[in-house]
């Protein structure tokens, strides 16, 4: 990361969301429903698949986790309408569930629900630690009735292979990602190469149990790491996917989309498009070069 990327990260809160709004639209499929699902009828057309999530976390109120479920709902409603090929993320706590586990999970097994009924899957999202514990015990209450669902797990946690091996025995339909909350060391793998390590080892275990799994990486190690483990494990095509965000290196999604594997892009729209963006512009630090250097040329 150059110095001018540095300094944009470290001064993002004082950059005007106008600044922000202009790149972030690389990342975002726009602040409607309508918007993202056209994005997704393109996708669709060049054979990628697409799980749509509305933006927004951690709610206040009961009544906004409400509204929550109810763009959730409309999602589901819009996938089948469309006929896309597209399934749905959310994240817990969008649902209610740093307020009450229980209504959280009235919340969430009705979406599950529902989209048992369109034939639909929906995935749910791992946030950070104080929610990882509930998250999973989410997923295990709502898989009892309903198997149209599944659950993310993020490699930078010490905990996770613990995790997966529980997982893996009820045949638990996987995302694995990196991971990207800032977490203490003490329950979090800090060394890049550790991280790698442990993801390659982590689903090495899911495919051993014959798990379904969404490679959810960018990171061209993990990528041929994969490929030799489909190959090691003889995977079917159908067996996995390839997972990448919207925005981010579309040659390599293209490359492993041509190379004859199933390959699924993170839509994400919404009016609550930036806190997510901040996190993308983190982690994309080329990208907040470009904004950084467009905040002190502007009206040049």
């Amino acid at each position: 990361m150059n110095i001018f990327n540095t300094l944009f990260v470290t001064t993002l809160p004082v950059v005007p969301k106008s600044i922000i709004r202009k790149f972030a639209n690389k990342y975002i499929a726009g602040d409607t429903l309508q918007e993202a699902v056209n994005l997704t009828r393109e996708l669709n057309k060049k054979g990628i698949m697409a799980t749509i999530d509305v933006l927004g976390e951690a709610v206040e109120d009961k009544q906004d986790a409400l509204n929550a479920k109810t763009e959730c709902l409309e999602v589901l409603k819009a996938i089948d309408k469309n006929k896309l090929a597209a399934n749905h993320s959310l994240k817990p706590t969008s649902l209610g569930l740093g307020l009450d586990y229980g209504f959280c999970l009235q919340n969430l097994t009705e979406i599950v629900n529902r989209a048992n009924e369109l034939g639909q899957f929906v995935r749910i999202d791992m946030e950070d630690s104080p929610y990882t514990n509930k998250t999973i015990n989410l997923y295990n209450d709502v898989y009892k009735h309903y198997q149209n669902c599944g659950v993310v797990i993020q490699s930078y946690m010490r905990r996770s292979m613990d995790d997966v091996k529980e997982l893996v025995k009820t045949k638990t339909n996987f995302r694995l990602c990196k991971g990207i909350y800032i977490e203490p060391k003490e329950i979090a793998y800090k060394v890049k190469q550790e991280v790698r390590d442990n993801y390659i080892n982590l689903l090495r275990v899911m495919f051993e149990n014959n798990c379904y799994v969404g490679i959810a990486t960018h990171d061209d190690y993990l990528i041929e790491g994969a490929y030799k483990l489909i190959d090691e494990f003889k995977k079917r095509k159908d067996e996995y996917e390839f997972q990448m965000l919207l925005g981010v290196r579309e040659k390599v999604r293209d490359k492993i989309a041509a190379d004859g594997h199933r390959m699924r892009i993170y839509v994400p729209f919404g009016v609550h498009w930036y806190k997510y963006s901040i996190r993308r512009f983190k982690e994309n630090p080329n990208m907040a070069g470009y904004a950084f250097k467009a905040l002190f040329t502007r009206g040049r």
